[in-house]
């Protein structure tokens, strides 16, 4: 890569880790599931009239959209702000990829490696060690719902790679309009009217920025940015940027919202990223096709321009935006 694409995948990283303190604040403007909604309304609106009509199926973005947008956000932003550290749920969000790699066994066949499945192994323990370090600090049911978030990523990954968009951020600007009136009315329901009308009324400038943060840096810019990114570079190449997600939110969270960062965190952190990082490498075999594919002459067997975004699922597979 070049190291204007270097930096522009660190941006991406950085951009998604502070995410997770921008988020924190936000909640303290709005309950988590009304935040959720603007995140989205303000991320559809006006993009939507820019990137032109859907390039899939229709049951793609609706199915994409209530496992990303309202499952796997929603529960973490309710996790959040049940005591959840935005730091922590930064790190444990990682474990999608091993939710994913176990739901594309699942569903698509897809048999994990052996040093795959090791993967998988070291991330869980680093999860269950975070688990203790929560348990001594924070409560047990918000660190599950954070879990569950990851599940449901992991859900909307294999949705993803099933739908195979060609243009990565049309198709996440258009995922970005099914979860807004699902969004609302669990908020209505579970929140209350009277609540969300008060911090409506309330809105000042930082409720605003947090939620056009969230909105357009990282959801327009962060998948923009990183599906271009996949156009130019394989999977097995940008995908370990995304390690740095955590990094970057445990970082932003001790510096700017004083979250305590011990050693049983950075072994956990450890492990955890560790064991994405075997979940996520490509096998020898892949590696050896895609680059004879990308360095031969002949036109019969040039990568077409439309397999690229298939490629940022989190486990490093093509088939992903």
């Amino acid at each position: 890569m070049r190291p204007a694409h270097i930096a522009l995948a660190v941006l991406v990283a950085a951009a998604w880790g502070v995410n997770f303190t921008v988020i924190e604040v936000g909640l303290d403007h709005f309950p988590p599931l009304l935040f959720s909604a603007l995140r989205f309304l303000v991320a559809a609106l006006p993009a939507v009239f820019l990137v032109g009509r859907p390039k899939v199926a229709w049951k793609w973005i609706v199915a994409v959209g209530l496992a990303l947008g309202v499952a796997k956000f929603g529960l973490l932003f309710i996790g959040m702000d049940a005591g959840m550290p935005p730091g922590l749920s930064s790190l444990v969000l990682q474990i999608q990829a091993v939710f994913t790699a176990l739901f594309a066994f699942a569903f698509l066949g897809e048999r994990p490696t052996r040093v795959r499945v090791a993967g998988m192994a070291v991330a869980l323990c680093g999860v269950g060690l975070a688990a203790v370090d929560e348990g001594t600090a924070g409560p047990l049911g918000a660190f599950a719902l954070v879990i569950a978030a990851a599940a449901c990523w992991g859900v909307s990954n294999v949705l993803t790679r099933k739908a195979s968009p060609p243009d990565p951020l049309n198709f996440m600007v258009w995922v970005s309009t099914v979860p807004v009136l699902p969004l609302l009315g669990l908020s209505l329901l579970t929140e209350g009217p009277s609540r969300d009308l008060d911090a409506l009324r309330a809105l000042d400038w930082q409720g605003a920025g947090v939620v056009v943060y969230a909105a357009w840096i990282t959801t327009v810019f962060g998948f923009g940015a990183w599906g271009w990114l996949l156009h130019r570079h394989p999977a097995s190449t940008v995908a370990p940027f995304s390690l740095l997600v955590p990094v970057f939110g445990m970082s932003s969270a001790a510096l700017f919202l004083g979250e305590s960062v011990g050693p049983l965190r950075w072994a956990s952190a450890a492990l955890l990223v560790g064991g994405v990082a075997l979940t996520s490498r490509t096998p020898r075999a892949a590696r050896a096709a895609r680059t004879a594919l990308l360095s031969s002459p002949a036109p019969a067997v040039s990568v077409p321009t439309d397999s690229a975004p298939r490629a940022c699922d989190p486990t490093g597979k093509a088939a992903r935006p």
